[in-house]
């Protein structure tokens, strides 16, 4: 079968995969098929952490027509016990002839011992079709398996002349309503979001999914001083014990709530760390935050090299002289510029959206 015809099955299961965007943590996306003659006779994908994974769904469905198969997944099949048994185990079982996968997985537990147990089993292995797209559909699980940190985003809505409010801070809204949904839809797909005191002083947001069906992530507030009312909204109207203070040891006596969680964060004389910060949510279970705001809090991520991925929505509109979106950075010379790469674009209603990541390539 020519590599072609891999791919389009493969892209397949990238396509199932996605359907459980931000529902898997601290698993993968995953997504298989079982293609017999052409035809599809299973396919699945892996809905939670703790269920059965995409491989036992597919073959699940096959089932009798899953020998002599061809099985495609979008990762290494595990071949370890967690919280459920090794797929290697029942697609040996399934007596497929042929596997083929779109990435090996990094997990250490399964790296490379995947294929190899289905290769002794003598099943035919095919790895790494479309292994860059397969890493980037689940790159915040790479990310967290490799590092233990959390994936970071961040997200800015702002005008086209680059203000996310006006002098007199008004900033609601920007961008329009189709870009405010989208915006939903990434909180329903991160473990986590953020902000900074300004913003939760200025703006006193919910940060909770509205718009969209999905679970409301933790919201987290990051500040040293807590220098904003502690009568907002998250401190008060959030009742799912969802919402985490990360500030300094000696701020953190402000807080009384038994719906708050505070993280005391090692503090410095420009703030608290966030290295120790983002160590404490990889620690906690967190494997992906959405940066919402503000500008100072997304300048000081930019500044130490924590941003893992840009979101700008950008509205067709002009304030001039407003709030800039970003801090002073320190840059002074245009050849210190922070560059960006695989850069996409597309329009959310009347706004534009691009996304980005860090690095010149």
């Amino acid at each position: 079968m020519a590599d072609k015809a891999y791919e389009k099955y493969i892209r397949e299961t990238f396509v199932l995969a996605s359907k459980a965007s931000g529902r898997t943590a601290p698993n993968p996306m995953v997504g298989a098929l079982v293609i017999k003659n052409g035809k599809t006779v299973g396919h699945g994908y892996h809905k939670k952490a703790g269920t059965p994974h995409a491989e036992i769904h597919a073959l699940n469905m096959a089932g009798e027509k899953a020998r002599g198969a061809d099985l495609y997944v979008s990762l290494e099949p595990c071949c370890h016990f967690g919280r459920t048994k090794p797929c290697t185990d029942e697609i040996i079982k399934s007596g497929v002839k042929r596997v083929i996968f779109a990435m090996t997985d990094p997990n250490p537990k399964v790296k490379g011992k995947g294929a190899a147990k289905l290769r002794r089993a003598g099943i035919e292995v095919i790895p790494n079709i479309l292994k860059d797209e397969a890493s980037r559909l689940n790159e915040v699980y790479v990310k967290y398996i490799q590092t233990g940190l959390p994936f970071v985003t961040l997200k800015i809505a702002q005008t086209l002349d680059g203000c996310i409010a006006t002098k007199t801070g008004e900033s609601q809204w920007i961008t329009g309503s189709e870009a405010r949904k989208m915006v939903h839809q990434l909180r329903a797909c991160h473990d986590a979001v953020m902000i900074g005191a300004g913003t939760a002083a200025k703006d006193n947001p919910s940060l909770t999914v509205r718009s969209v069906r999905g679970q409301n992530p933790y919201r987290i507030i990051l500040s040293k001083d807590l220098n904003f009312p502690l009568n907002i909204a998250l401190l008060n109207k959030n009742t799912d014990s969802r919402t985490i203070i990360a500030t300094s040891r000696e701020a953190s006596q402000k807080i009384n709530s038994d719906k708050v969680a505070v993280w005391n964060v090692k503090s410095r004389k420009s703030g608290l760390s966030l290295t120790d910060f983002l160590k404490r949510a990889g620690e906690f279970g967190i494997t992906s935050i959405l940066l919402e705001g503000g500008a100072s809090l997304a300048g000081s991520f930019i500044r130490e090299g924590m941003i893992d991925k840009y979101i700008f929505f950008i509205a067709p509109t002009l304030i001039g002289g407003g709030v800039g979106s970003v801090c002073d950075l320190g840059i002074k010379k245009l050849n210190k510029a922070i560059k960006l790469s695989g850069v996409s674009t597309r329009f959310i209603g009347r706004d534009l959206m691009i996304t980005a990541y860090p690095g010149d390539k």
